[in-house]
């Protein structure tokens, strides 16, 4: 008998626990169910299920093998689904996640060339500045800024970001240039949850992290707001580099405390999809991340 076919009979009868259930899904005798377990467990020289009056359960090796056999029919499948799908035409909708500032510079130039290489794709793009769960909410790719936590998902590194204090000229002037974090004490912050109490800025001194705990004087609603707030002179605003990139190039606003800039933190692409996936999914991730690993994300 096939090895897939054993693993597939298997998988029926390890995730029902029940010969006969398994029989009723696969359209297969409770005779050929039986003969299939006892060929896999011959040829492992193993047994995989124990086997009680009226109830079967599966032996410490059957979970073990039972999760294997589960994830080698899914990359088979994968495999199948990919090339038939290799000289399709993609169609059909994406949805993509990301930080909202992050999402409004860097995917949509990504998703507007996407399509102009596939007009008959349609992308649905949600930039929110909090953790989605990709498959609670039905994502099938999301951008995560920061250390990963351990999960299911897959993760290609596309980058690094620092974070950059800044200031506009006018509030400089006005109160001087803060040399040493703990000089923030002194200063306006500005802060990028409105509900927030207390913020802490992390730098980095002499490879050593310091933290500053800090009250801000203004709240925002997001980054966007933030920015604008400190071009109009408000106060000091900490945020990644990449935010205030563009400010900092027209004189809007400055950077200071660089000589305390901490450590970058990564950038990853996530995505539940196998690399023998569809190629409407592969086509996105290799072109997004293509793109963002050409930013100068970290700078």
């Amino acid at each position: 008998m096939d090895d897939l076919y054993l693993m597939t009979v298997f998988v029926a009868v390890g995730d029902g626990l029940s010969f006969a259930g398994a029989a009723r899904a696969l359209d297969l005798s409770a005779t050929a169910v039986t003969r299939a377990i006892q060929t896999l467990e011959s040829r492992r020289g193993v047994a995989l299920l124990v086997r009680h009056t009226r109830r079967v359960t599966l032996s410490e090796a059957g979970r073990r093998y039972l999760e294997d056999a589960r994830e080698i029919l899914r990359l088979v499948a994968d495999a199948e689904a990919g090339a038939s799908d290799a000289n399709v035409v993609p169609r059909g909708t994406l949805r993509v996640t990301a930080p909202v500032v992050f999402g409004r510079l860097f995917i949509v130039p990504g998703i507007a060339e996407y399509l102009r290489r596939y007009p008959e794709m349609t992308v649905s793009a949600t930039f929110v500045d909090r953790t989605v769960n990709l498959i609670d909410e039905g994502f099938d790719i999301a951008i995560r800024i920061g250390q990963l936590p351990d999960s299911g998902m897959k993760a290609i590194k596309v980058g690094e970001v620092g974070r950059t204090a800044c200031a506009s000229p006018e509030y400089l002037s006005r109160h001087g240039v803060p040399q040493h974090p703990t000089d923030l004490h002194k200063h306006r912050t500005l802060a990028i949850d409105v509900s927030s109490q207390q913020m802490v800025w992390k730098f980095g001194v002499r490879q050593s992290a310091m933290s500053v705990k800090l009250k801000p004087s203004c709240g925002f609603t997001g980054s966007d707001a933030a920015i604008a707030a400190a071009e109009l002179g408000l106060g000091i605003v900490h945020l990644p580099t990449y935010q205030v990139r563009e400010k900092m190039a027209s004189g809007a606003l400055m950077s200071v405390l660089t000589a305390f800039a901490g450590d970058t933190v990564p950038i990853h692409l996530l995505h539940r999809e196998s690399r023998f996936g569809s190629s409407k999914l592969r086509n996105f991730i290799d072109l997004l991340t293509a793109r963002l690993r050409a930013e100068r994300l970290a700078s």
